[in-house]
């Protein structure tokens, strides 16, 4: 049994949540969770780079000089790849860097993340995320009441758009629903800081994974 120690915005222990033994995945999943982070990024890669063939270089079909007799190579286009300005042979062009991953290997990689995060000491959880106004020193000063320092992901129940606008100008620091935390998200970010109800979907997400894994 794992004990989470609940904090309030002062910093101060109010409580505590705990997670079994059993929910916890420590024996396999490293070889999901390296999948599902480079699916992750040749998602975010546009594949938009591309090069002109010597088909699609400008040009006409013109021989630059006769055939014979001139003491240099023969040549039929400019367009040739061997050519300067010509085409190019084996470039790049548009396609998608996509890669399918099961949804029982995400769930996996999840898992056993946020595993590694409980048992490592990377997730303090707070009663609750809130800050008065959206402004930058006040959020910085939350963060300074709960000793925690950027890169840092702060993971909510619900988003509130007063704590987003807060933390969006404090750099590798970011905030994110529980529903939505992705394995990418967990394994960037070394610590996590996650309120009371968010804690509760998160534990939710193991058990579902243990269920659908039995």
């Amino acid at each position: 049994m794992k004990t989470l120690k609940v904090l309030n915005t002062k910093g101060e222990e109010v409580g505590d949540i705990k997670i079994a033994d059993t929910l916890l995945v420590l024996d396999k999943g490293t070889q999901a969770v390296h999948d599902v982070v480079v699916a992750y990024q040749n998602k975010q890669r546009s594949g938009t780079a591309s090069s002109l063939r010597k088909g699609e270089v400008a040009g006409s079909n013109k021989k630059p000089w006769r055939q014979k007799g001139t003491g240099r190579a023969r040549a039929g286009f400019r367009q040739s790849p061997v050519w300067r300005g010509g085409g190019v042979a084996f470039g790049p062009h548009p396609r998608s860097y996509e890669t399918k991953i099961n949804k029982k290997v995400t769930q996996l990689a999840f898992r056993r993340m946020l595993s590694e995060k409980v048992v490592a000491g990377q997730i303090k959880v707070v009663e609750e995320l809130t800050v008065a106004e959206p402004k930058t020193k006040l959020f910085a000063g939350l963060m300074k009441a709960l000793a925690v320092k950027a890169p840092v992901i702060f993971v909510m129940n619900k988003t509130d758009e007063k704590v987003i606008r807060a933390a969006r100008n404090i750099p590798l620091v970011e905030v994110v629903s529980a529903d939505k935390v992705n394995v990418y998200q967990m394994v960037r970010y070394p610590m996590v800081v996650v309120d009371k109800d968010g804690m509760e979907k998160m534990k939710a997400r193991l058990k579902r994974g243990k269920e659908k894994a039995e």
